[in-house]
């Protein structure tokens, strides 16, 4: 019975996909015949972030400025995403990701605001100006900066190399202005995205003038609403996904920390937050042992929150310690896979040795002994925050305001 169960929910949820897939195919016929026929509104605004995931990262920052200036009041704001139910974002039109409505707001929208590489098939009228804000300063190789191996192959798909940098330049293709956070990113996205720098728009982070402009009675609000024990350090450990490592249904990773042991060295002092990346779709099973250590965020929350109520970052490969390192915290790298991560995926951009601000550590224990005695070197993220960050000043989002919008009289 529990067999036969477990096969009709089977083959009703691919009867579902394939419902879903049928009819996203059917939107986007229509959306042919809409670019041709749906005009263009100057006033229409549409945000997207990790292809629908949620309202966060950039675009949930420069749509939160654009509401507290009054020549966007008579201004409409879209935002697709993937669960508009359970989604409210204030004076915003929330609509379904991938929907009918979605593939008419995008032939609207005057302005496209967005975090991620769209597919080939949306394309952009002449009268529309796209913004890619991109999410996030690289530490590992993007696209054309990939050191191509025989026989690579990329992503879930198994896309060849010429692929894979095909998507990124149809993409580029259609931008009007790219973020460049700092003078790293600067560089390293005209050789990734093979884009000309006079589309580089060379400031800050939106999302990051939220660390920069923080109070200390804003901190204390968050840490009241994930019920932060006062006497208790919190530590985030923010790990991020492996491109070699996936099922059928997305990215997974392989949980290297034992927290029960991190609770014996660690509880007295801390809480832990654990925040996985949003692309890993494995669930991690809460244990009642761990309930007043361990935090489990979901993955689609906005970090920026979890970043201004910890006290210490624990994270691997993942760009978060470039945002973090505005906050002028301690930060540690727990690479347990550096070997495998280094040699045989998408390599780094720099020396992590000489560059990382922080210390990087493949053994459990060590890290756990590092972070107990609380040695850290804040001369190196200083140095690290020169090259990094001089450019986040808590201003960011209006001068990409004034650039795409124009200046406000």
């Amino acid at each position: 019975y529990t067999t036969l169960f477990r096969s009709n929910r089977t083959w009703k949820q691919n009867l579902i996909r394939h419902a879903k897939r049928m009819a996203i195919r059917c939107f986007k016929c229509v959306y042919l015949v809409m670019q041709k026929t749906v005009s263009v509104d100057d006033k229409t605004v549409i945000f997207i972030a990790f292809h629908g995931r949620g309202y966060t990262d950039n675009p949930k920052y420069i749509h939160q400025e654009m509401l507290r200036q009054a020549r966007f009041d008579d201004y409409k704001m879209v935002w697709p995403v993937k669960k508009p139910k359970q989604t409210s974002i204030e004076r915003a039109v929330v609509i379904r990701y991938n929907s009918l409505r979605y593939f008419y707001y995008m032939c609207k929208a005057k302005y496209w605001i967005v975090n991620c590489k769209l597919p080939k098939h949306i394309q952009k009228k002449d009268s529309q100006v796209y913004l890619q804000t991109w999410h996030g300063t690289p530490l590992k190789r993007l696209a054309h900066d990939i050191v191509e191996v025989e026989n690579q192959t990329f992503y879930r798909s198994g896309m060849s190399r010429q692929q894979m940098t095909n998507t990124y330049d149809d993409d580029v293709a259609k931008y009007n202005y790219m973020i460049a956070p700092n003078p790293f990113s600067f560089e390293v996205f005209q050789s990734a995205f093979r884009i000309n720098p006079e589309r580089l728009i060379k400031t800050g982070y939106p999302r990051n003038d939220f660390l920069t402009n923080i109070t200390l009675e804003e901190i204390d609000a968050i840490k009241k609403r994930f019920a932060i024990p006062k006497d208790k350090k919190v530590l985030l450990y923010a790990p991020t996904w492996r491109d070699n490592s996936y099922n059928t249904r997305g990215y997974t990773f392989e949980l290297k920390a034992n927290f029960h042991r991190w609770k014996e060295v660690l509880g007295d002092e801390y809480i832990v937050l654990f925040k996985p990346h949003y692309l890993i779709i494995n669930k991690f099973e809460g244990d009642e042992s761990l309930k007043d250590f361990v935090i489990s965020v979901d993955a689609n929350a906005d970090i920026n929150d979890l970043y201004v109520i910890s006290d210490v970052l624990v994270t691997d490969y993942s760009s978060v310690f470039f945002d973090y390192a505005n906050l002028n915290r301690p930060m540690y790298f727990y690479m347990f896979d550096l070997e495998e991560y280094a040699d045989e995926l998408r390599g780094f951009y720099f020396d992590i040795y000489e560059t990382m601000p922080g210390d990087i550590i493949e053994n459990e224990e060590d890290l756990l002994k590092k972070i107990k005695a609380g040695h850290y070197d804040y001369q190196k993220l200083e140095a690290f925050n020169q090259r990094f960050n001089g450019w986040q000043d808590g201003h960011a989002t209006q001068r990409v305001l004034d650039i795409v919008f124009g200046k406000e009289a």
